[in-house]
């Protein structure tokens, strides 16, 4: 027998707020400034749905330390100069946030001050206050499950009663991982071919979410 749902995990970037096309052409500009030409395709098989401390890495090992330090800080100025220049929620996501019912929550590989900044400048940091968790608090981000563990541990549910929502292949592989199911939200930067997998339900528009949240409840 198929456990009904008792908690919604909610990722952050490029579910809640439209902030993935935003880290794309960053990531994409600084790749040009740093001597490493990056297409986005490449940004988003590369950087995309991972915490920042594996894109550290990544960048470290292709350009040294030195350089994946500067890289890091240049990200952040820009990004957050995208984000005040424009950031909206996700096309869809307040009207199927007001329709949802269940208990929700943030699991974010991005850091908790990243968080603040987004959610707060669309208006949503208020809905989840106090129910955010990042990446920088478990050992290991996505793709492994550490992070969507940890927050069905804090909210005391289950993982096997939580569904994630999730617009990454790191993503939809951590909730796979957890024992938790997915929904793939594949209107954004990632195809939708990358999200499909056991236990996930691939979709694309964000108003579609409360009655696909609503089918596992039966």
């Amino acid at each position: 027998m198929i456990s009904p749902i008792d908690l919604v995990i909610f990722d952050c970037d490029g579910v809640l707020v439209d902030s993935e096309v935003i880290a794309v052409r960053v990531l994409v500009r600084l790749g040009e400034e740093f001597g490493w030409p990056l297409t986005e395709a490449e940004v988003v098989e590369r950087f995309v749905g991972r915490s920042e401390a594996a894109n550290h890495a990544m960048v470290a090992e292709r350009l040294g330390e030195e350089a994946a330090t500067l890289f890091d800080k240049r990200f952040r100025e820009l990004h957050a100069e995208a984000v005040d220049a424009g950031l909206t929620p996700v096309d869809g996501v307040v009207e199927a946030l007001d329709a949802i019912t269940l208990p929700t929550c943030v699991a974010s590989s991005g850091t908790h001050e990243k968080m603040r900044h987004t959610l707060g400048r669309t208006g949503l940091y208020g809905r989840f206050e106090g129910r955010i968790f990042s990446a920088i608090e478990v050992g290991r981000g996505k793709p492994a499950p550490d992070l969507f563990l940890h927050a069905a541990r804090r909210m005391g549910v289950d993982p096997a009663r939580c569904l994630v929502v999730e617009d990454s292949g790191p993503g939809v592989t951590a909730a796979r991982a957890a024992g938790m199911r997915a929904l793939g939200y594949a209107g954004g930067v990632t195809a939708a071919e990358r999200l499909a997998g056991p236990g996930t339900v691939v979709f694309d528009d964000m108003r579609e979410l409360p009655g696909l949240i609503a089918a596992y409840q039966g």
